[in-house]
Formats: C-alpha cells, structure tokens, sequence
C-alpha cells in the first residue's frame, strides 16, 4: 500500500470517528479547552442617563454600586444656577430627598441629602437645572445602593484615628469601614505627587471637606467624619486608576 493510499485511509477513519461522536451528543476534544467556574455577576441595568445643558458631572456616578447610603447626591455644571432648580431622589415612586435643594455659593453646583436609612435597590435622581434667564432644563441618572457589600470593606469601626497611606499609586487601605468622629489620616509614602480629592472629578464637590492640597512624600491630610454614610474621592494627578471609599458607619 503506498504512502498516498496510507494518507487517504487514515483521513477518512478520523472523519468517520468525529461524526459518530458528534452524533452521540458530543464535541470534538479540545487540547487548549479550561474547566470553566460559575460566577455570579451582576448585571444591574440602569436607564440611560439625561443631560441637562450645561451639565458637567455628578456624584454618585451614574451607574455606581454603593456599599453604603451617600451622604448627598451633587450635579455640577458650567453655567451659573438660579432660583427654581431642584433635586429629586426617588426608588418605586418614593422620595428619600431630605431636607431644601442647595446651590453652592459659587452657583455652579446643587446638593441634596438623602435619608441615611435608604433601603437598598436602585434611586434615580431627577433635577431640574434653571438659569437666570428663567429657563430650566431636565436630567436624570442612577445609582444603586447595596449594603452586602461592605463586607469588602475593612471593619476599623471603634478606632479614633485610622491611617490610609498613600503607596505604590493606590490607597492602603483602599475601602474602610469608621465609626462616627473618627480621624482619618492619609500619608503619601510615594516620592510622587498625591492628592485625596472627594467625588467627581474634576468637580470634587460630593463631600467639600475632603479636598487637599498636593501631598509629597512624607506630607499628611486629615479628616474627621461626622456624618454616617459612603464617602468616595480620588488622587486627581491618578485619577484614571486611584480611588478610594470609606463607609462610616
């Protein structure tokens, strides 16, 4: 038998095998194929967000998962605010917004607070941004608050004074879980030039006293929180990749 009529015979076994595995239901195997491990991934779905002219950025994002209730939902703009604008925080046609909407003193930015005891679920804040012209433009987005999470946080509840450092371009630790009144304290250990700024960028308005100057190696920044719920800031000079939160409980 030459080496032609060898080939053609082997071929055609090996077609013959594929298909009557094939027809009992299988696949052919895979050298390179992995055992596969289940995951539970969440795949919350959040509308699309609305945009009112002259907006900027707000916080919480849009699409944000929170381990904890926000202290303030906060919409920045580039045009001066007036009288009429307005902010709504609502979940199944309920509204958790506590207290009046406040426009900053530099009228580029409106808050309100929600109500610390905000079950979990998704919230979809409406606003209404007015000029002095006397016109007022709609925008909406969400944000979803699930306290399971916390879990990931590091418990440093009942300590008076907390140390995050600042290290190898991220904050150590990255999620802390505090009581109320406790002193929170940043160290950059880096030689590079660090920042910790609240929420959004580059607005940085979610929580003002959260805001320092640039830090270089071996400079310090406090704060003391006083009010229980999720804060969430950045390193502007990182902030594509360095963020940090701490939950105070």
């Amino acid at each position: 038998m030459n080496k032609t009529l060898i080939a053609f015979v082997t071929v055609g076994l090996g077609a013959l095998a594929f298909l009557l595995f094939k027809n009992q239901g299988g696949s052919p195997p895979s050298p390179q194929s992995q055992p596969q491990t289940q995951q539970s991934i969440s795949k919350d779905e959040f509308l699309s967000p609305k945009k009112s002219a002259h907006y900027e950025s707000n916080a919480p994002d849009h699409g944000a998962i929170l381990a904890g209730v926000p202290i303030n939902v906060v919409i920045d703009f580039n045009f001066d605010l007036a009288k009429g604008s307005d902010i709504k925080i609502t979940k199944e046609g309920l509204d958790y917004a506590k207290g009046e909407t406040v426009i900053d003193s530099n009228n580029l930015a409106m808050r309100r607070k929600i109500d610390s005891n905000s079950p979990d679920g998704i919230y979809t804040t409406l606003y209404k941004a007015c000029w002095a012209d006397g016109s007022c433009h709609d925008g909406q987005f969400q944000f979803k608050i699930d306290q399971s999470l916390s879990s990931d946080f590091i418990d440093l509840t009942g300590k008076k004074e907390v140390t995050i450092n600042l290290q190898n371009f991220a904050f150590s630790p990255q999620k802390v879980k505090v009581s109320k009144e406790t002193k929170v304290t940043w160290v950059n250990q880096d030689n590079d030039v660090h920042t910790v700024n609240t929420d959004s960028h580059p607005g940085h308005t979610y929580f003002l006293n959260q805001n320092s100057r640039d830090l270089s190696k071996g400079d310090t920044y406090s704060v003391t929180f006083t009010d229980v719920g999720i804060y969430l800031y950045h390193c502007t000079p990182h902030a594509a990749t360095m963020h940090g939160q701490i939950l105070v409980e």
